[in-house]
């Protein structure tokens, strides 16, 4: 397989990507021919030099290390020391010397300012093609409280990852999870919410109870889980800035677990189990009517959206064992997509809807793979003792998932990896973690 990632066109000033607000500052030149290529999956990456930033020193250091661990993080990206770089700029405004920038071997370049005025800053910053000699299209400002000063560093990190790639951006986004601390036989669980690379932490619930498996709504505003409140597995939907929440199901008679939203936020897909039988339901978010989707003498679970909200792809043991089958949201037979060796489960429909992630056992070992929507093109990412529950990024490329360590004193951790199986990383956190669900692209 051999692809080019090109350069995406040149974003405007109307995009709506601000926190306060952006705008686009001129640009100097033309777009230069400045592109990433992927070749059987091996990535030689593109070097980047990103010069200290101008402006509030010890803010605007703060800003450039966030922008280089994000793009850095993807491995598609080496950043060029900075004991290695030749010219040292004065000023944001200050004429680029690219030959000082083509002996250093840096191929693309980042200037940026960050100025503080009281609670607010403003972060301008532009990208140069060094190879070509001229600017990468508009150099944009962003405007922000103060405290946000992380989010307007993800902000440029993302325009400078789609630019030079083509692909959607996703550094500007959170992740929910279970923090789990205690022994294995007694863990103690609560929800948190994150940016997507573990800071700014917010927990959501005490650890009064037993929660899991929290998704995001398509506007990252609601969370949905699995809660033992009652002392019996039911469904809560949770406020995200209020921190506030309320049943979805109370019905003592019946086990609710595993639920997600529509693409559209109208529907809430999760598995119900009575008499000793689980099937998949939906539900109307907004009245609460409900309906099955399935009705075997199987266990039927994990559901997982479409992006087109028309079809969900779940877990089923109706052929003998775990595997992966798609159907409509009209009903009808249910088709099976899984084949290959093993036990398949918790599948995770990719926002492009191409692919779909999941989790496969074979013998003793775990995997967390991939598979085209019809179940060919099937490939493993990932092997440990326990790798579980895999959720996709917002552009569709990258998947974060929990493995767990063995033995007696083994813990959860989240980890990510890109769709070809390169450059997976452990999530910088100090503390046990499982259940990761990624939201979308913050406003």
């Amino acid at each position: 397989m051999f692809a080019k990632l090109t350069l995406a066109p040149a974003l405007v000033s109307a995009l709506a990507l601000s926190l306060a607000g952006a705008t686009a500052l001129p640009a100097l030149a033309q777009e230069g021919p400045l592109r990433i290529e992927i070749t059987d999956g091996v990535v030689e990456p593109m070097t980047i030099a990103i010069p200290a930033f101008h402006g509030d020193a010890e803010l605007a250091a703060r800003v450039r290390q966030v922008v280089a661990d994000d793009l850095t993080g993807t491995g598609l990206f080496r950043e060029i020391p900075a004991e290695a770089h030749i010219a040292r700029p004065a000023s944001f405004t200050e004429a680029v010397s690219y030959e000082d920038w083509r002996a250093v071997n840096a191929q693309g370049l980042v200037s940026a300012e960050v100025t503080r005025n009281g609670e607010d800053i403003s972060v301008r910053f532009r990208l140069f093609d060094v190879v070509s000699g001229q600017p990468q299209g508009d150099g944009m400002q962003f405007d922000a409280r103060a405290t946000d000063w992380r989010r307007a560093a993800h902000k440029i990190a993302d325009q400078i990852y789609a630019r030079l790639t083509g692909e959607r951006p996703y550094f500007d986004s959170r992740v929910a999870f279970v923090q789990e601390t205690g022994p294995k036989n007694a863990r103690i669980k609560r929800i948190g919410v994150m940016d997507y690379d573990g800071a700014n932490v917010r927990w959501m619930t005490d650890s009064s109870s037993l929660v899991l498996a929290p998704r995001f709504s398509p506007d990252g505003r609601r969370l949905l889980y699995t809660s033992w409140d009652s002392g019996f597995p039911q469904i809560r939907m949770m406020d995200v800035a209020s921190v506030t929440s309320r049943p979805v199901t109370q019905d003592g008679a019946t086990m609710a677990f595993s639920p997600t939203f529509s693409p559209d936020g109208r529907w809430i897909a999760y598995s119900r189990e009575q008499g000793g039988n689980t099937d998949i339901w939906l539900m109307d978010a907004g009245t609460g009517a409900q309906r099955p989707l399935t009705n075997a003498p199987s266990i039927e679970t994990s559901p997982s959206f479409s992006p087109d909200g028309s079809r969900i792809v779940f877990e089923s043991d109706r052929s003998g064992s775990p595997q992966l089958y798609i159907m409509g949201l009209d009903g009808g037979e249910p088709s099976r997509i899984s084949f290959g060796d093993g036990r398949y489960g918790t599948p995770a429909w990719s926002p492009k809807g191409d692919m779909i992630a999941f989790t496969k056992r074979i013998g003793e070992r775990f995997h967390i793979g991939v598979m085209r929507t019809d179940g060919s093109g099937e490939r493993t990412l990932t092997e440990s003792f326990l790798d579980e529950g895999p959720t996709w990024a917002p552009n569709g490329r990258v998947v974060m998932f929990t493995r767990v360590t063995p033995g007696g004193t083994g813990a959860p951790r989240l980890h990510s990896v890109d769709i070809t199986g390169r450059n997976m990383r452990p999530l910088n956190l100090d503390f046990a973690a499982s259940d990761p669900s990624w939201g979308p692209l913050l406003p």
